[in-house]
């Protein structure tokens, strides 16, 4: 709701404020006052495009601020959190031009981008003025519209979520598919690189071990002689080195009681003879163990070489790569021989959520058929009411493909004359029939639906009498629960309003200004009275301007 309209230095604007009615307000005065100027600065917050001819001072800025009450608007507050800006249920929005012709847009006083203000600005307020279709012409609304008469919304949540489950099922299998083309292009090289691997039959650290055995077996008669000739230097030369070890032991073993350290170098010299011996032993065995064998070598080398090959071939360097590659490959391999089953099993899920979001949507299709003909009888009925005998309303609903919002094409069309050419409500030219179709619409929805403020500016174009009586009482009812400001010349729709503003021009220090005054009962009357009779009412016109009131 909009609670205050700040205007500073804008137009023909010096200052003012305007504290609106939560229900109908009525804007009235005579022509040129300036109400096209109140619309013009209210469209600044509104996002609309700015300059520098706006400015009545050209050396102040320009400043127009709005103050909304959000507390209850869902919508509003989940803009407010995704943007992140500050949310305390009442809602500042400014626009400030500068004497430069910079505009700048603020919401809650933080800087935001013009697209942000405008996509606020839709939540906020909704201003139907002459030539502006606005959202009556568009698909969105107008299958809000009949979803709203059909009460759909718990059908709609549900038939979305399916869709959202099919359109991702979709995409899986999509994707699926392309894996399984992109492994049939690659299946013949995996495959062929996977039998390079297995045919080698490749142990853990085996090309490691093997260069090892290679340098081992390239070296066994010299590492057999050299073994050898320990086994020979320690046990059987003509003086082994074990029987000196046992000779000196002995002789020490004499004097082992006259020198106290004596014992230990006994023992030291028993110790070695024994580990020399062992080492004797151990030499003799591995040099027994060790046998040249050129085929072990050949095999060997031939493994080598295969294994090297594939070491630069796949740019690794060692065993546990290429195993870790082959690991791989084969994963890819059973992928492929798997994938079948893989894309059968999704291609279901895709027809299972498919035929569940089809049910919902011929559900919704169906719900929406029903109310194609009350909605055209009653929004015709309406239009005769409201001066508009000869326009007629017709609701389209084609089948089309499945979308987020079922699979119906709907479209509102409009035959202003009786023609029996119906055309799409965005074709209508006419902005004062449009004013009043749109009002008419929203009257019928307006308990399922929650709209923002509605702003019309001169709906009475082209109407009087009793059609100016018909939209008051219609706007009087859709103000039951929500706002609407109405700029009127009407008098039989300003005896029906909540607040009544009044628009006038000043001359002050020969400077012509717009102000905006909230008139009293008595204030009223009159405005009404001269809207009926002039400058200078009649008492029968103020008599028939405090009747209007009254009733």
């Amino acid at each position: 709701m909009l609670q205050k309209l700040h205007i500073q230095n804008y137009a023909i604007i010096d200052e003012i404020d305007i504290d609106f009615s939560a229900k109908l307000n009525i804007i009235s005065g005579e022509t040129g006052a300036g109400k096209s100027i109140l619309m013009g600065a209210l469209n600044l917050i509104l996002g609309e495009r700015a300059d520098t001819n706006v400015l009545r001072k050209q050396d102040k800025k320009c400043c127009i601020e709005g103050y909304f009450d959000v507390a209850h608007k869902t919508l509003v507050q989940q803009f407010l959190h995704q943007h992140e800006l500050d949310n305390d249920g009442l809602l500042v929005v400014r626009r400030e031009i500068a004497t430069s012709g910079k505009s700048r847009s603020f919401i809650n006083d933080t800087p935001v981008t013009l697209q942000q203000l405008k996509a606020l600005a839709s939540l906020l307020v909704d201003l139907h003025q002459q030539f502006d279709t606005l959202e009556i012409g568009e698909a969105r609304f107008q299958r809000e519209v009949i979803d709203a008469l059909a009460q759909n919304e718990t059908v709609l949540a549900e038939y979305l979520h399916s869709y959202k489950q099919w359109i991702t099922a979709k995409h899986t299998l999509q994707q699926l598919t392309q894996q399984k083309a992109d492994f049939a292009k690659e299946l013949d090289y995996h495959q062929f690189l996977y039998n390079e691997l297995a045919d080698l039959h490749l142990q853990p650290n085996e090309l490691e071990d093997a260069e090892n055995e290679i340098k081992l077996l390239s070296n066994s008669e010299g590492i057999k002689t050299a073994l050898a000739k320990v086994y020979y230097d320690i046990k059987e030369s003509d003086m082994p080195v074990t029987v000196l070890l046992k000779q000196l032991s002995q002789q020490l073993q004499h004097f082992a009681t006259l020198h106290p350290e004596i014992p230990s170098l006994v023992q030291r010299l028993q110790s070695a003879q024994i580990e020399l011996q062992d080492i004797a032993y151990e030499a003799e065995r591995m040099s027994d163990d060790i046998q040249y064998d050129a085929k072990r070598i050949d095999l060997l080398n031939e493994k080598l070489a295969l294994g090297y090959k594939l070491l630069k071939k796949h740019g690794v360097n060692s065993t546990a790569e290429l195993l870790a590659l082959q690991a791989q490959l084969e994963e890819k391999l059973q992928a492929v021989l798997h994938i079948d089953d893989t894309i059968a099993a999704q291609t279901q899920l895709v027809n299972s959520h498919q035929a569940t979001a089809v049910g919902l949507a011929k559900q919704l299709s169906a719900s929406r058929s029903k109310q194609a003909a009350p909605l055209e009888k009653q929004v015709n009925a309406l239009l005769a009411k409201v001066g508009m005998p000869n326009a007629r309303l017709q609701v389209s609903i084609a089948a089309a493909e499945l979308n987020e919002w079922g699979a119906d094409h709907i479209e509102l069309l409009f035959d202003a004359n009786k023609s029996n050419r119906f055309e799409p409500i965005r074709k209508v030219a006419s902005g004062g029939e449009l004013s009043r179709l749109m009002l008419c619409i929203k009257s019928l929805v307006a308990a399922y639906i929650d709209m923002p403020t509605l702003i019309f500016d001169e709906i009475d174009t082209g109407i009087s009498g009793e059609a100016a009586k018909q939209v008051g009482s219609i706007m009087k009812q859709l103000a039951t629960n929500r706002q609407i400001i109405c700029i009127t010349h009407q008098p039989q729709m300003a005896g029906k309003a909540d607040a009544h503003y009044f628009v006038y021009k000043t001359d002050k220090n020969n400077t012509v200004q717009t102000n905006i005054k909230l008139l009293q009962p008595a204030e009223r009357i009159r405005a009404i009275a001269q809207m009926l009779g002039g400058e200078q009412p009649s008492a029968a016109a103020l008599a028939n301007a405090k009747e209007m009131l009254e009733h």
